[in-house]
């Protein structure tokens, strides 16, 4: 296997950044993911949306679950199996089962949510660039699902603390650039798409 400048700089830069947030002490990520939680209310895309596609805080992500229970949204969640992810409905009262790689996600019982109801998708990531690049965890899931077509349009919010919100990432061929990025102190269009 092959493994070019790019994915290896990507590799590296990963493990810095985790590590950079695994170094927060509690109160300072909750406040700043209080922050982040703030800046999504106010922005217009998540105002306006009925169907949004989010994730449970693993590793000292940004938490939004404080926006969980405004039940005027509709919350999805991933189911991560082999490859795929899969969208589930999910509501605060709803238990939750614990992912191959030890995520909360919803149980496969819960109602699947399809690419035509979903009207916003916020998108963890370990950091992302000026131009909308994100840098995720390795795995995939985000670049094929916003890759395929019934789910290229959908408008995407990537979430990141400040020091990860970079000038300028690795970039390879197949990744997309968000439409949005979101930190605990700025909310900034990429002037594409959405």
């Amino acid at each position: 296997m092959i493994v070019d400048d790019s994915q290896l700089a990507k590799t590296k830069l990963r493990r810095t950044l985790l590590k950079q947030r695994q170094l927060m002490s509690v109160n300072e990520w909750r406040e700043k993911s209080d922050r982040i939680c703030h800046q999504l209310q106010n922005s217009p895309l998540f105002i306006q949306a009925k169907t949004i596609l989010a994730y449970f805080s693993f590793r000292q992500e940004p938490d939004l679950s404080p926006l969980f229970t405004n039940n005027q949204y509709r919350w999805g969640f991933p189911r991560c199996v082999g490859k795929s992810m899969y969208w589930h409905l999910w509501n605060p009262e709803d238990t939750l089962a614990i992912g191959s790689y030890g995520i909360s996600e919803p149980h496969p019982h819960a109602p699947v949510i399809k690419p035509e109801e979903v009207d916003l998708i916020l998108v963890p990531s370990v950091a992302c660039d000026r131009q909308g690049y994100r840098l995720g965890y390795g795995g995939g899931y985000y670049d094929r699902l916003l890759s395929s077509p019934e789910w290229a349009t959908k408008p995407t919010i990537g979430i990141i603390f400040d020091f990860a919100y970079l000038p300028q990432l690795p970039v390879a061929h197949w990744d997309k650039p968000l439409n949005f990025v979101v930190t605990e102190t700025q909310y900034k269009g990429m002037g594409h798409g959405a």
